[in-house]
């Protein structure tokens, strides 16, 4: 059942929560460089059991991300600046855009060389970015898993500390195994 005791009384059955998880940006540190020159991010959510990733990206201007495939959906919200992809320059996102990608959409992100200010974007990931370097060929797979990796390896060569952020449940038996 639940040890929450608004909800004791409702006929359904909820998971524990002794406190709400909660987070503040202004808490974590940004990472600085972390996919290559001006891209930093701040991670969120991390969940590798289930694919998810929730980073506020930082894009100093002219910084640009390699092409890549989604492998989810992906919800972008713009919070400052603006950014487009490559392939709808047209449609540039500015403060305030709301952004939805279907799952196995490809495209090449890049922030103009004429803001005056980094762009910051929220972004809920669902499942992997599949980078390819120019020509085409595989690069690297971005994801919950990897995102974890690289934030423990730049929060140590950066000097920050552990890094707090919210993450998913660890995979387990329920029952212990018998030996």
């Amino acid at each position: 059942m639940t040890d929450q005791p608004s909800a004791a009384k409702l006929p359904v059955m909820s998971l524990p929560q002794g406190e709400l998880l909660t987070l503040n940006v202004n808490d974590i540190p940004v990472l600085k460089d972390s996919l290559g020159p001006g891209i930093h991010y701040q991670p969120l959510f991390l969940d590798p059991e289930v694919g998810v990733w929730v980073v506020l990206a930082h894009f100093a201007p002219g910084a640009e991300l390699p092409i890549h495939l989604h492998t989810g959906a992906v919800h972008a919200y713009t919070l400052k600046g603006s950014w487009a992809y490559r392939e709808y320059p047209d449609q540039p996102q500015v403060e305030g855009s709301y952004l939805y990608e279907p799952g196995a959409s490809v495209h090449q992100l890049f922030v103009p060389e004429t803001n005056t200010e980094d762009t910051v974007v929220l972004y809920v990931v669902y499942g992997a970015n599949i980078n390819f370097s120019e020509d085409g060929t595989f690069h690297s797979v971005l994801d919950a898993v990897t995102i974890q990796g690289l934030t423990a390896q730049l929060a140590k060569a950066q000097g920050l500390g552990d890094i707090n952020y919210l993450t998913g449940g660890a995979a387990r038996y329920n029952a212990a195994k018998e030996a």
